[in-house]
């Protein structure tokens, strides 16, 4: 059963380009000094590289763009590579702060083959700009070393990856330093040489700490790894390396985490109605801006142009440093229902909900109301405005009494006698819980003129027009 590592050598660097629509050079700065980590090609190419010290860098390259490196940080950018990854294999284990494992063996007939599998990865790497080293092996900790040792190994012979792995120096075994000298003392400089040796006399000569890891290196002691298991909730976070003072630059990244949320709503055959930006600033509290629709959605231009407009209606409060995008509400997917099956007529239901989501994100969720029936008889208490969320509204039943659609503020006194009574009386008889009682009898009538009215009598015997109908 082969398993699958990928290192990413340059994780933190290629987060921080992910970002950037420029190709200002790039470098990150070790934890707790002044010297740099890793560089981007265009920063090598100025004569910037690992160990260069940090005003050296900048006499180099002047415009250079760095951040200090952050385990925790980095650690949380694994996470979102993990994301991802889960969408093409399984049991996935996290080795921050830059390597991921994977049971290739499970997967590999769903792909037809290892190689299948290698072009999807690197298909995806490419898409999110993201250099990683690939390599399998009979067992999690060797396809990890030959990943770290940059081996070209994919494949799913078992001769040709021990092959692979005893060719490995010892350097890249990850065996402590005072070990690896004893063993060079002794003469040996590859893995094979070292698994040739008695386990008694390894043992003996070393530790039984050596000997358990070389042992699972090449399966012959268990090696348990504990599975990754993805979040309930979306998130995806962007760092910038200089801060962005303008909304507009934010708008790149916006676009590369909401395809990536398109991409997983997909996945999970959902939507969503409810979006949170988090900008996080120097020195300062974070912004939150809460983005909501009308309706499900999941296409990545429908959320960009609404928060496109919430970032023009609210300016940056200061310049910002990353932003993070998250969802925790998740709606079932429901298909459009047509007239028939090769129906190819727009949906104009998803037309309305970017509508009214639109005009809200400018205007504010409060501006846009709608009219909905009230628990009332009385006509002119039974219709209430509410704010406006969706267009899938209770349809009226037919066994309703019919109303007119022009209701008068108050009602008028009926000054002409009708010419035809169409339809009546209904009587209407409420309104004692709040002091507000009417008893009416109501008809439609037509007056002279053709004009359809919708007339009622009161106790009074008094004749009034209450409405007309269209």
């Amino acid at each position: 059963m082969p398993w699958l590592y990928l290192h990413f050598r340059h994780l933190l660097l290629d987060h921080i380009a992910r970002a950037h629509t420029t190709t200002a050079p790039l470098a990150v700065l070790c934890q707790g000094s002044r010297q740099v980590l890793q560089a981007c090609s265009r920063a090598r190419q100025l004569g910037v590289g690992p160990g260069t010290a940090f005003k050296t860098a900048l006499n180099l390259a002047p415009d250079l763009v760095v951040m200090q490196a952050d385990d925790d940080l980095q650690s949380r950018i694994l996470e979102q590579q993990a994301h991802w990854l889960y969408h093409c294999l399984d049991r996935i284990t996290l080795y921050p702060p830059d390597g991921l494992l994977a049971d290739a063996g499970s997967v590999r007939r769903l792909y037809g083959g290892l190689q299948p599998l290698r072009k999807r990865l690197q298909k995806t790497l490419d898409e999110r700009r993201l250099t990683a080293t690939l390599a399998t092996g009979p067992t999690p900790l060797a396809a990890r070393l030959l990943a770290r040792a940059g081996t070209d190994c994919f494949t799913e012979n078992p001769d040709e990856m021990t092959t692979r792995l005893g060719a490995l120096p010892l350097s890249a075994t990850e065996l402590e330093e005072p070990v690896l000298r004893r063993l060079n003392r002794l003469g040996l400089s590859t893995l094979a040489e070292v698994q040739q040796l008695p386990a008694a006399e390894l043992a003996r000569r070393l530790a039984p700490e050596t000997l358990s890891h070389i042992q699972r290196i090449y399966g012959q002691r268990p090696d348990p790894q504990t599975c990754w298991q993805p979040p309930s909730d979306f998130r995806q976070r962007a760092d910038f390396g200089l801060p962005v003072e303008k909304a507009e630059g934010l708008l790149f990244a916006l676009q590369r985490n909401l395809t990536e949320l398109e991409n997983e709503l997909r996945w999970r055959q959902q939507d969503t109605d409810s979006l949170l930006l988090i900008l996080h600033h120097y020195r300062k509290q974070p912004s939150r801006l809460q983005i909501r629709t009308t309706g499900p959605e999941h296409r990545a231009d429908a959320f960009l142009d609404l928060l496109r407009i919430r970032l023009e209606q609210h300016p940056l409060e200061a310049p910002v440093e990353a932003l993070e995008l998250r969802v925790t509400r998740f709606l079932d997917r429901h298909t459009t229902i047509t007239t028939d099956l090769l129906n190819d007529q727009p949906d104009t239901g998803e037309a309305w909900h970017t509508l009214i989501s639109r005009l809200q994100a400018r205007l504010g969720e409060q501006a846009l109301k709608h009219l909905a029936p009230a628990a009332d008889h009385r006509p002119e208490h039974a219709w209430q405005s509410h704010r406006l969320t969706s267009r899938r509204q209770a349809e009226p039943s037919d066994q309703l009494p019919l109303r007119p659609l022009w209701l008068l503020p108050h009602p008028a006194p009926l000054t002409v006698a009708p010419e035809e009574w169409l339809k009546g009386p209904e009587r209407i008889s409420g309104g004692w819980w709040d002091g507000q009682r009417v008893l009416r009898d109501y008809y439609i009538a037509r007056l002279p003129g053709d004009q359809l009215a919708w007339v009622y009598r009161d106790t009074h015997q008094g004749w009034f027009i209450h409405g007309w109908f269209g």
